[in-house]
């Protein structure tokens, strides 16, 4: 401990010279302070001290009082109190009030310096352990950070992939082609409308994006089919849904999505399909997509007809409210104007695409 100024805190000059003397003895730098305000003052000069011997019965202060104030400004510096009042609550309460140690006087220089010593340890070894876990803290913040960007990175990398398989159905089936990212939009649109966390939003988007991936497993000759379909062929062509649940559901980040493909056709009286499903057993994501589907159905072109208004769109959607479609949702729609729906297919439709990799993050903020 050789070299190290230590500071006491002794209104008593006698006591105060009897400290000093064993300190210096030690090889030490005793700093004496007559009183808590000199303490003060010498510790606000951020002069450097190892430790802080007081004498918790001072003239201008309460003892006990100013431990506390110590501690609380100065808690790197340790404290002893070094004190001729012999009582045992005052020790234990100094003790409580962050003391390292209580001394009674006249206290030893062996007692003295064993204990300065361990005060000083102990704070080298509670600073040390503070920069360790500072530096944990700092290396865990790194770390997580990295684990965040490559984990991002990764599900747009798997967003790609999802593109990629709804293009690739638009290039199968020439007849929607274009609907995966216009009906995504929509859904996107009403479910943030909705205030639907940003996370279950990219689940919805995905379920949109991918609703009709089950018809990669229909045969041509039906899904190109120019004509009315017969009631066999429109039996195959349901099985869409469950063909679509069936390639999802193994994957596990597209389980919730899943859920959506397979029951994108459920209508909310029960009177749809695969299941037959009614209200709220239908996923809410489901129940969303199926305004927009609707919606981009009625004003998109058809081989048995043309593209009818939004306007239209919306006198249909509204009429079929508790039926096909779930009040509340529709309710939503309704507070959303016919602009919004087409300024959006414009972007969607312009050569370069506002439709990314990020599904959830693509729609502009409205």
């Amino acid at each position: 401990m050789a070299f190290e100024r230590i500071l006491v805190v002794d209104d008593q000059p006698e006591g105060a010279e009897a400290i000093c003397t064993i300190l210096r003895q030690a090889g030490l730098f005793p700093v004496v302070a007559e009183d808590g305000t000199a303490a003060l003052r010498f510790l606000s000069r951020k002069s450097s001290c190892r430790a802080i011997l007081l004498e918790i019965r001072l003239r201008d202060r309460d003892g006990l009082g100013f431990l506390d104030t110590l501690r609380n400004s100065y808690p790197e510096i340790p404290v002893i109190v070094v004190s001729g009042l012999q009582d045992i609550r005052t020790a234990i309460t100094a003790m409580k009030s962050g003391a390292f140690d209580y001394l009674s006087k006249p206290a030893t220089a062996k007692d003295l310096l064993a204990t300065l010593e361990s005060a000083i340890e102990s704070r080298k070894f509670a600073r040390r352990d503070s920069q360790q876990l500072q530096t944990l803290e700092k290396l865990v913040e790194c770390r997580t950070e990295m684990l965040s960007r490559v984990l991002a990175d990764l599900e747009r990398s798997y967003d790609i992939t999802l593109q990629a398989l709804g293009n690739a159905l638009d290039l199968k089936d020439t007849e929607t082609e274009g609907h995966s990212k216009r009906v995504t939009a929509y859904t996107i649109v009403l479910a943030r409308a909705m205030h639907i966390q940003p996370a279950e939003v990219k689940v919805i988007a995905r379920g949109a994006f991918l609703h009709d991936i089950g018809k990669m497993a229909i045969p041509d000759a039906i899904l190109s089919k120019p004509g009315k379909l017969t009631p066999e062929e429109q039996a195959v062509m349901r099985e869409h849904c469950t063909r679509g649940y069936v390639m999802l559901k193994k994957i596990p980040f597209l389980e919730k999505t899943a859920e959506i493909v397979f029951s994108h056709q459920e209508h909310y009286d029960g009177s749809g399909y695969s299941r037959g499903l009614k209200g709220d057993e239908i996923p809410l994501g489901a129940r969303i997509f199926s305004v927009a589907d609707t919606l981009d159905a009625i004003t998109s072109d058809r081989p048995y007809r043309k593209a009818q208004s939004f306007a239209e769109a919306r006198r249909e959607i509204e009429r079929c409210s508790g039926t096909q479609f779930d009040p509340a949702i529709v309710a939503v729609y309704r507070e959303l104007p016919d602009r919004l729906w087409k300024e959006l297919r414009v972007e969607i439709e312009e050569p370069a695409g506002r439709l990314s990799a990020d599904l959830s993050e693509t729609i502009i903020n409205r």
